[in-house]
């Protein structure tokens, strides 16, 4: 298992880096999510809440999919 310490400044700054965008995703599609009225929104809020929280993945899916337009 590689810690922190094993980590060249690089392999950090990527790390950090991807962790910010992944946040950064996440908590905009939340953002939308609460303020968008239910209809509005393809499925249920509670379900898309859950798949917002996988990775990079839940985000882009619920931008993609989980909006009416």
């Amino acid at each position: 298992m590689i810690t922190w310490k094993d980590m060249t400044p690089a392999q950090r700054g990527v790390l950090l880096g991807a962790a910010s965008i992944q946040l950064s995703l996440a908590v905009s599609a939340w953002a939308d999510l609460a303020s968008r009225p239910a209809g509005e929104v393809n499925g249920s809020k509670a379900k898309w809440a859950g798949i917002i929280a996988i990775n990079f993945v839940g985000p882009i899916a619920y931008f993609a999919r989980g909006r009416k337009r």
